[in-house]
């Protein structure tokens, strides 16, 4: 009997340690993903911000969109910008480790980042505003929205030493960003957006642009966008579906970021929290990958906003779910309209594809197009944040 209980109470100890080991396990595992950063886009070019209208505390960071660049200096780009530069800051009240960066350039305001980078002289002149724009707005850093180096976005300037001069432009903003963080005390980032598409990456330089990163996130959204004669498809499908001969993704472009050489702990993956409307849509396979056009959409904007609150499951369009891209959209037979957008089930499978690859988190564009925190709160719960 003596060894019976000895045996018996051998196994109650292997039990118990490894009952201790799993809990132990899935408690790191809570860490880990609970650290992922969560950057939102915040964009309020015509009005003051209201801060309780922004859920501080989930999020980790804020990139204010956008300041914009004259005479190769960063300026603000809007009225209110001062007021809400002021606003965000009393968001750490709230979430005193909310880092608040603004974010330079977008879409709109691409046209002067190639002549910026082209010398010296006017390098410096963006770096040394960068400093000052940061001490007269107490930022956390500066997000760097070049769209994009190397080709000419909305019809900007571009070369093809784009690249290598952005590296020489990163390269002295963080060695000025290290000098300030001295004078500060407090850390300083440097954050880039980056195209999710192949010919963004082929006329980088984004093997030597990260080491002077912090973050790289990457604008996973607009694989698929209307246009006349085009064909539907995902926006912003987590995985390529097979059908849709473009190839691009999230996952495609995270492995494209990779195999240039970026650390997977300073990717942060982009989701979208809007919509994109084909028109006039062919009616086979409910909408998909067929032939349609840009058109306006009787249910005006495709924020998620207006898509939860007056779209999804209402005025006849139904919600679809492709299991292979982990992606979503509507359909409307009688209006012929194909809507792709990411919902709380998409943004979820993708904030567990970042935790799963080792990623910094995610980002999304932008805050205000959010319904109710529906999406950002799918983004807590994921990330293993109380939502």
């Amino acid at each position: 009997m003596k060894h019976i209980y000895t045996r018996l109470g051998g196994a109650l100890c292997t039990l118990l340690l490894a009952c201790y080991c799993l809990a132990l396990n899935a408690e790191t595992q809570n860490q880990v993903s609970s650290d992922s950063v969560i950057i939102g886009y915040v964009f309020s070019p015509d009005k003051p911000l209201d801060p309780d209208t922004i859920a501080a505390e989930k999020l980790t960071h804020i990139n204010y969109a956008f300041s914009n660049i004259e005479d190769n200096k960063i300026v603000n780009g809007f009225d209110f910008d001062d007021q809400n530069y002021r606003s965000l800051q009393t968001l750490k009240e709230r979430n005193p480790t909310l880092k608040i960066l603004s974010s330079v350039g977008g879409w709109t305001w691409s046209g002067e980042f190639s002549d910026m980078a082209l010398t010296q002289q006017s390098r410096q002149a963006f770096i040394d505003s960068a400093v000052a724009f940061v001490r007269r707005h107490q930022l956390d850093g500066i997000d760097i929205d070049w769209e994009y180096p190397g080709l000419a976005g909305a019809g900007n300037t571009h070369r093809p030493e784009d690249g290598e001069n952005f590296t020489l432009v990163l390269k002295g903003l963080r060695e000025a960003f290290d000098a300030l963080e001295q004078e500060l005390e407090r850390p300083l980032l440097i954050t880039i957006a980056t195209g999710g598409f192949a010919d963004y990456l082929a006329k980088s330089d984004i093997q030597n642009w990260h080491p002077y990163l912090d973050y790289l996130n990457i604008m996973a959204y607009d694989f698929n966008f209307p246009r006349n004669g085009g064909v539907t498809g995902h926006h912003t499908a987590l995985y390529s579906h097979p059908d849709d001969s473009g190839g691009q993704s999230a996952d495609a472009a995270v492995k494209n970021h990779l195999a240039q050489g970026v650390p997977p702990q300073k990717l942060v993956l982009g989701l979208a929290f809007y919509g994109r409307v084909w028109t006039e849509v062919g009616e086979d396979n409910a909408g998909f990958r067929q032939p349609g056009n840009a058109g306006e959409a009787s249910f005006g904007g495709a924020s998620y906003t207006n898509l939860s609150s007056n779209v999804i499951g209402q005025k006849g369009f139904v919600r679809h779910w492709d299991n292979l891209a982990q992606a979503p959209w509507l359909w409307n037979p009688q209006e012929r309209t194909f809507v792709s957008y990411d919902d709380p089930q998409s943004v979820t499978a993708k904030v567990h594809y970042a935790r799963d690859k080792g990623l910094a988190g995610v980002m999304f564009w932008q805050y205000t197009s959010d319904y109710q925190h529906e999406l950002l709160n799918a983004i807590n719960a994921a990330a293993g944040r109380q939502p």
